[in-house]
């Protein structure tokens, strides 16, 4: 059994675990926070917004990237704590969910298609690349149900989850930004991937809500590990001193009130190799 130890309780619907500086960062949707989680133990919010999904990203320069999806924008938050606007999303659409930021400051947001929370009919999402200038443009259709996102640390892949599709979805990242040479990345059975990270080897992790797992996989498919707890994951991210702790959020679900309050979690277990790339 993998040992697996807790450094959070009482959340609610936990998301886009990010290590940064020293600290986990990770969002918890219910409250409205962004909340930073160090290895002592002690934890502060960083941010509030009232947003759902609200994920986050950091920019080489440290300042953290905030998707206000029901705004419908990208906010900021500068050095003196104050939030400007980033990029403005409205006129391509509503339902932003995860967002990643590569070597190169190239910004990826994806945009579920459907309201799923009001039982609105199916549609599949996208991708766009937000420029630094705050133009954003969309640069990938057609994924079932986009949720978290990687990108190698060559710069030069952007990984994909497909939750619906149950796969992984590769794309070439070009100079401009723009994604190319679409491709299944890995094919996860009856696997959910939601939140991912990708390690030094290049394999990635993905979290599965509904078998209450996260999974280490290779290209092609090749399943190398599984951990296994006793509610959903949502997502994980490699951090740590040295980059081989994988951090999980975790929650219960269950319909119809999805994620019951309070039982949001923070965990974690040892692997053997490193994070690597972005997020």
């Amino acid at each position: 059994m993998t040992e697996v130890r807790t450094w959070l309780t009482g959340l609610g619907l936990v998301e886009s675990p990010r290590w940064h500086d020293g600290r986990l960062y990770f969002s918890d949707w219910t409250a409205h926070e962004v909340i930073a989680l160090g290895l002592d133990g002690t934890h502060e919010v960083v941010a509030r917004v009232d947003s759902l999904p609200l994920c986050t990203a950091w920019q080489a320069d440290g300042r953290l990237v905030i998707v206000d999806s029901a705004r419908g924008l990208l906010q900021r938050l500068e050095p003196d704590g104050s939030s400007t606007t980033l990029a403005d999303l409205t006129g391509l659409g509503r339902g932003w969910n995860d967002i990643v930021i590569d070597g190169r400051g190239n910004i990826y947001v994806n945009r579920i298609g459907f309201d799923m929370l009001s039982g609105a009919a199916f549609d599949p999402g996208y991708v766009v690349h937000v420029g630094p200038d705050g133009s954003a443009r969309q640069v990938a259709d057609d994924i079932a149900f986009p949720n978290g996102m990687a990108v190698t640390p060559d710069n030069s892949t952007l990984i994909v989850a497909d939750s619906y599709g149950n796969r992984l979805v590769a794309f070439d990242i070009e100079a401009d930004g723009g994604l190319s040479h679409r491709r299944v990345w890995a094919e996860t059975g009856e696997d959910h991937p939601d939140g991912i990270c990708v390690d030094a080897e290049g394999a990635v992790w993905y979290a599965d809500v509904g078998n209450k797992r996260c999974v280490r996989i290779r290209e092609g498919g090749e399943v190398l590990q599984t951990v296994e707890v006793d509610r959903g994951c949502f997502a994980c991210a490699l951090g740590g001193q040295d980059g081989k702790t994988l951090f999980i959020v975790a929650a219960e679900w269950r319909m119809p009130e999805m994620v019951p309050p309070g039982t949001g979690q923070v965990l974690s277990t040892r692997v053997t190799v490193p994070g690597a790339g972005w997020p």
